[in-house]
């Protein structure tokens, strides 16, 4: 034990970097060249798409603001009494000196000027001006206006500078008729005239005022709203009701209690200006600050003759404006909330600007102590860092202002955008992931429509959009959307890669878009991509990502597809508009491509556009579609397959009427489905059976003829059991139950069943020691359970109506007997063979596989059921029997002693038993059976009460319309889908610009692998020196432990100190240093079966687990021996013909009988981890070879035998494959080889069952077979004959060979081991466990070695499993 001990200090030294460094030097680098197996997306995720996030970026409510109304009260000439003016004095309204002319003039040409201001920013805006007004104008103006504007928004501007402050009591005042009075209006009639929803703008003295007086009011309408509500008698309910002011905005110059500033080099309405001329307020305001400017000599004059034009950014006036735009864009985006942001600056053109300008306003008035105000309130902005970004900006262009106007010089343009899309591209290159987002963004979005920057900027936009889904939600929360589809109307080649790719990460976030490409004609750009196999690489410039300069045309093109797929998805006007663009055929020209990925986009891309669209399903018949997708139901690629059976599934589910000439296609096509039955990926018999699906919803009522058929003939039919080998009358028949595992995560149900479950383990894996017998074999220890399993198979606990058991018998009555043929459905129509796929898919290893065909085979024997239920039967059935549905919750593992809960009558009629009348009394733990004498037996089905729930929630039905099928038909048959296509849409939302995990030399997922393959090297090299000093004894008895069931298969981990132990239907690990239990779980496999195989899968790395079962059926399982539950990661049908007659229920026939009696081998594997081969035989008369890569059979080598395969052994290097056999023959195939030459050498040497066969895997490495006789044979494999025989002891029960110390062990039927060296002298005996008083070991059940150390690993029948190890005799040495 101390060497294992050092091992472990030598681990946990790991950090010391010399140490590490001098074994990385040596280390074996064969184990990161290895292969993983089942270590793919589809293995690691849950099959389904994203959660879908919540887009807040497309604004339901968006609005225009159609009308304006600008109300001066100025009243030129005459100061209010209530403000004391400075001299000087701030004089100018909208950049006019209204004492320059006369008053009357001056308030006209100043009203035509704001007007013109505002003109600017909303020129299809219905403008009314009222000048000087009475209460009357105003009340007149503002509902005109509304009246018109209905439910869009209305501006009211109100310039308070010729009429008193506002009061507290919330009026602002208007003038009388003569103007010989001020006359004051209640803000709450404006809030009634203006309505809702409106903006208002405040430019005067103490506007914070009106601000709080309008929420006051605000508020007292919702309370007045609320009591009519509540009360309609309520006086208040009586009166017109007052508009609600939620939606409503304002925008006021200062504070309550704040004066506006007198400066006279600023204008008087400064707030407007800022809010209507932003560029020109904010250009005076700058050269009037004592801060160094790049030119010291620009003056205001000078300022005016700034050239351009505003909307013209080529222009130093449109460049201003532009930056202006993008840099207050960019404040209001970081420091506002999104959904403020969102409300403020996207929902309306008008608002937006006044807004952004807003924030200018906020900047210049608080330098001269003023502080503007909104509703809703805003964070401060006025400190913000991008504004010394806006400083240097119109320094840049101030300082080259003399040179233009005198000289006449070009006009440079402001460095800015690229400097802002380097500090971007900054953020992307140097960032760390948890961090804030690039405030740069919406600048990004702005130089997106300008020519000089926009390639650079959709390079860093799709880099940004690589992030992940989040990036893509915050882009289009920013108002990226318009940009990128405006886009699409460019005829720019260079853009292309970037625009695709950009509206495949925008599709894969937010699906909702395919409207809006449809409307703008955006899907005929993604057509064009796909059918123009040029891209334009060459041209993009290398300053960008080297993503782009890398991306092939194959994956262009799959971004294209993909785009297409999502824009038919589910709407009928985008599988129009697709249909007219060709789509279909260009998509069957590509369905051959070398790119996976490409082949699989365009298969779901297929099935999407005919799916329930029929115009698009007679193009694709006309095309030979359904031909052309066939060829890729045998791609390698499982996601490739899986979409083709999407497509294909697709095609027969339209449910338009059918002709001939579209049913026979539909035969064809599910004919061609079929043969994916026994495919090795579960993701492609999901989809299989969905696709199924399809057709048996169109052609229903033949399926309930067959349904109904196969229902009546697993009644009347005796089916030969698995379990009954033995002569007929030693045992009772039993039938077979299926327990399901629903969900392996359910582990706390697992374990706690597990320990009740050992109590009575002995009542189903019967002890080696002891004869089979009625005792052991009654049914009542082997019950069925129709509760349990129902339960298992519903996600909703609602039983069915077939379950595991009816659907196991229907299965195997299809294929022992023949059915009667059915008028006008013959037996063997295309009908009864899907019915029979869908069987078998029903009994499928994999529990979603099942729980589908469950669900769609439920539906129709519903449907058959309550359409065939005569009157008179379901009478009968009442007085013969009235069983209680089961409605008891099934357990994941059964309770105590294994067996399932006692079922109810409801399967009786489908069990196996021999009919008998029923005794008097029967145990508790027996099924009780119904009399079915004959004919007069009623069907399964009519045991059913009416009001019996089905697998999902659909509403009970009572008997008055239960025989209305049409009633039951959308609960019963739900539109079943996989969640294929929205998994495969998650691969364009993920980051692909990334280093993978796994290839990041600093990631923790790398370090741990290479700290994995430092622990396999030191393994390796420790156990090659012990082993090469020589084993010469190996008896010391290092672990010991019972185990939960009786050991049947027992598994080292090649690297840990990990065992597995299975019994029949469960799997143990140990910890075989600690001697500590860390794991025992359900395996999921039928009851009438035995794990008889397991093998370590990835043992070098991330370790799986595979076994077989003797029904062929392969499980592969991970998160074992942790502290994580136990999952699938998935199962298939390893070999689909066993030979039922020669399995055995378990090991039931003595150790004392011929190993060939014993009810077969079972199922024997054997893996090649470097090729990802797994090999299977057993009961069968072929080798089946599995590419687990691909997940599909690649070869099957015909045995040659008429006896079961007894052991497998396998060297990759020879592609040779070496098969023991149960009639004593050892065989050796070279799959390199056809099927009629592959077999090369047949030795016939040994008389009796070959319990081993070993192919030792150096170049010249011999095979070494083992006979229950004992016989041990060297055989060379060029050599007709063998070169060496030893002779061990008779009646071995298991045997294994070291594959490094020349040592094997062999287990007898005599309960002892014997352990051999390679000369056949014996180094060990082992009879006796230590430290029990000397207790006898048990009769050997199953033994292996350690594949490096010198351990033996023994299982007995007595459920010990124990270690013997030379280790520490060798330490005394």
């Amino acid at each position: 034990m101390n060497s294992y001990r050092a091992l472990m200090k030598m681990d946990s030294e790991l950090h010391s970097p010399a140490l590490a460094l001098a074994e990385e030097e040596e280390a074996d680098m064969n184990d990161w060249k290895l292969p993983l197996a089942f270590m793919k997306k589809r293995h690691s995720e849950k099959i389904e798409g994203s959660k879908a996030l919540a887009q807040s970026w497309r604004m339901k409510d968006r609005m225009k603001t159609v009308s304006v109304a600008l109300v001066l009260c100025l009243n030129v000439g005459v100061d209010p009494p209530d403000v004391v003016k400075t001299s000087p004095c701030a004089r100018l309204e909208c950049w006019i000196d209204p004492l320059s002319m006369s008053p009357q003039k001056a308030l006209e040409t100043i009203g035509a000027n704001l007007q013109k201001q505002y003109e600017n920013w909303q020129p299809r805006a219905r403008y009314k001006q009222s000048l000087d007004p009475t209460v009357d104008e105003v009340k007149k103006l503002c509902t005109s206006l509304r009246r018109n504007a209905k439910e869009e928004r209305v501006l009211f501007h109100y310039n308070g500078h010729g009429v008193p402050r506002p009061t507290v009591n919330g009026e602002i005042w208007v003038f009388n008729k003569n103007y010989t009075q001020y006359i004051p209006l209640s803000i709450y009639d404006l809030q009634t005239w203006m309505g809702s929803p409106s903006i208002f703008v405040y430019d005067c003295s103490n506007a914070g005022i009106i601000v709080k007086s309008f929420k006051q009011f605000a508020l007292q309408r919702e309370q007045e709203l609320e009591v009519a509500a509540i009360n309609p008698s309520h006086p208040l309910a009586q009166m017109p009701l007052p508009p609600s002011m939620k939606n409503c905005i304002q925008l006021a110059a200062c504070e309550a209690s704040e004066l506006l500033p007198m400066n006279p080099d600023l204008p008087a309405d400064l707030f407007t200006s800022c809010l209507t001329t932003p560029i020109n307020i904010a250009l005076r305001w700058f050269c009037m600050q004592k801060s160094a400017k790049l030119v010291p000599g620009v003056t205001l004059d000078l300022i005016e003759k700034i050239p351009g034009r505003l909307n013209d950014r080529r222009t130093p006036l449109g460049e201003l404006n532009w930056i202006f735009t993008a840099i207050t864009d960019t404040i209001a985006w970081n420091v506002l909330p999104r959904d403020l942001f969102q409300k403020l600056f996207r929902q309306d053109l008008l608002v937006a600007s006044l807004f952004r300008n807003f924030l200018l306003a906020e900047r210049i008035m608080r330098s001269y102590n003023c502080t503007p105000v909104s509703s809703p309130r805003l964070p401060p902005t006025y400190m913000h860092a991008m504004w010394q970004a806006w400083d240097l900006a119109v320094d840049i262009c101030l300082s080259q202002l003399p040179t233009i106007i005198e000289e006449g010089t070009a006009f440079r343009h402001s460095p800015f955008f690229a400097e802002q899309l380097t500090a971007f591209q900054v953020w992307l290159t140097m960032g760390v992931e948890n961090r804030n987002p690039p405030e740069q963004l919406p600048i990004v979005l702005q130089v997106l429509l300008s020519q000089v920057h926009r390639l650079r900027a959709l390079d860093l936009l799709g880099r940004f959009l690589d992030l992940g889904p989040w990036a893509v939600s915050l882009a289009l929360s920013v108002g990226i959307f318009p940009y990128v589809l405006k886009l699409l109307q460019s005829s720019a080649r260079e853009l292309r890669p970037l625009l695709v790719f950009i509206w495949a990460k925008i599709l894969a976030v937010d699906s909702s878009c395919q409207a809006d490409l449809v409307k703008d004609n955006g899907h005929k750009y993604f057509l064009s991509v796909l059918a123009d196999n040029y891209m334009p690489v060459s041209n993009l410039s290398s300053q960008l990502h080297y993503y782009w300069l890398t991306i092939t045309e194959a994956e262009h093109r799959t971004m294209a597809v993909f785009i297409l797929a999502v824009i038919v998805n589910s709407y009928t006007t985008g599988q129009e508009a697709c249909l007219q663009g060709n789509l279909i055929a260009n998509c069957l020209e590509q369905l051959s491509d070398p790119h996976p990925l490409l082949r699989q986009w365009v298969a779901i891309c297929l099935g999407r556009i005919w799916q329930n669209f029929d115009p698009a399903r007679w193009c694709g018949v006309r095309d030979s579609a359904h031909e052309k997708l066939y060829t890729l139901l045998s791609d390698p690629i499982p996601e490739v397959r899986c979409a083709a059976v999407f497509a294909l599934g697709t095609f027969v589910g339209n449910s338009a009427e059918r002709t001939d000439h579209s049913t026979t296609i539909d035969h064809n096509v599910a004919m061609m489905l079929a043969q994916l039955i026994n495919d090795g990926s579960p993701v492609v018999r999901k989809e299989l059976v969905v696709a199924l699906s399809h057709l048996v919803v169109q052609y229903e009522s033949n399926f309930c003829t067959v349904a109904l058929q196969f229902i009546e003939e697993e009644k009347n039919y005796t089916v030969p059991s698995p379990a009954n080998t033995a002569e007929p009358g030693n045992l009772t028949p039993v039938s077979p139950a299926i327990p399901r595992l629903r969900s392996v995560n359910s582990y706390t149900n697992i374990r706690a069943a597990t320990t009740a479950r050992n109590l009575n383990k002995s009542l189903q894996n019967l002890n080696l020691n002891e004869e089979g017998g009625q005792g052991a074999f009654s049914p009542g220890n082997i019950s069925t359970s129709s509760s349990a399993s129902s339960t298992l198979g519903s996600p909703d606990n609602d039983e069915y109506i077939l379950s595991f058991e009816t659907i196991d018998k229907m299965r195997r009555v299809s294929s022992y007997s023949s059915l009667n043929s059915l008028i006008g459905v013959s037996f063997n129509s295309v009908y009864t063979q899907i019915w029979r796929v869908l069987l078998h898919l029903a009994a499928d290893p994999f529990p979603e596989v099942s729980d589908l065909a469950m669900r769609v085979l439920n539906s129709i024997a519903y449907k058959a059921t309550m359409n065939a239920r005569p009157q008179r039967i379901l009478d009968s059935s009442i007085s013969l029997s009235a069983p209680a549905s089961p409605t008891s919750k099934g357990t994941h593992i059964h309770p105590a002693g294994g067996s399932p809960p006692t079922p109810s009558g409801s399967s009786s009629s489908l069990t196996n038993e021999v009919p008998k009348p029923p005794p008097r009394e029967q145990p508790a733990s027996r099924p009780p059976y119904t009399p079915t004498l004959g004919g007069q037996a009623q069907p399964h089905s009519h045991q059913f009460p009416r009001t019996r729930k089905m697998f999902d929630k659909g509403p009970e039905q009572g008997t008055e319309d239960g025989d209305d099928p049409g009633g039951h038909r959308n609960y019963i048959c739900p539109a079943l889908q996989t969640g294929l296509c929205d998994w495969s849409a998650k691969y364009f939302a993920q980051p692909v610009m990334k280093i993978p995990e796994e290839h990041d030399l600093e990631s923790q997922v790398r370090m741990e692998r290479q700290w994995r393959f430092l622990r396999n090297t030191r393994v390796r090299r420790q156990s090659r020196n012990i082993t090469q000093r020589g084993i010469a004894r190996l008896d010391d008895q290092i672990f010991i432990n019972r185990n939960p069931g009786v050991p049947s298969v027992v598994k080292f981990h090649p690297f840990n100190t990990c065992i597995a132990v299975a019994d029949k239907d469960s799997i143990c690990f140990w910890d075989w240093e600690k001697g500590e239990r860390l794991d025992y779980f359900y395996n999921g496999n039928p009851r009438y079966t035995r794990i008889t195989a397991m093998e370590y899968l990835n043992g070098h790395d991330c370790s799986l687990l595979l076994t077989a079962t003797d029904d062929g059926a392969l499980r592969i399982w991970k998160n074992f021996a942790d502290q994580k539950n136990p999952e699938m990661v998935t199962a298939w049908q390893g070999l689909s013909d066993m030979l039922p007659t020669t399995r055995g229920l378990a090991r039931r026939v003595s150790i004392y009988l011929d190993r060939s009696k014993q009810g077969g081998a079972g199922m024997v594997v054997d893996w090649e981890q470097d090729t990802g081969l797994l090999m299977t035989s057993g009961d069968v008369r072929v080798i089946r070879i599995w590419d687990t890569d691909r997940e599909m059979k690649v070869q099957d080598i015909p045995t040659g035998a008429d006896s079961c395969v007894t052991s497998l052994s396998c060297d990759s290097q020879r592609s040779l494959v070496v098969a023991g056999l149960g009639d004593g023959s050892v065989r050796v195939f070279d799959r390199r080889m056809g099927p009629n030459e592959c077999r090369v050498m047949t030795y016939r040497e040994h008389g009796a069952w070959v319990v081993k066969a070993h192919l030792q895997k150096e170049t010249d490495g011999h095979i070494i077979s083992v006979s229950v006789n004992g016989d041990v044979r060297f055989f060379e494999p060029r050599s007709p004959d063998s070169v060496n025989v030893l002779q061990t002891v008779k009646g071995l029960t298991a045997l294994d060979i070291h594959p490094q110390a020349n040592l094997f062990a062999c287990g007898s039927m005599n309960q002892f081991i014997a352990v051999y060296n390679s000369n056949g002298d014996v180094i060990s005996n082992i009879k006796y466990y230590d430290g029990f008083m000397g207790q006898r070991i048990g009769a050997i059940s199953c033994l292996a070695f350690h594949p490096y150390w010198p351990h033996l690993a023994v299982g007995s029948n007595d459920y010990y499993m124990s270690i013997y190890s030379a280790e520490k005799r060798l330490e005394r040495r």
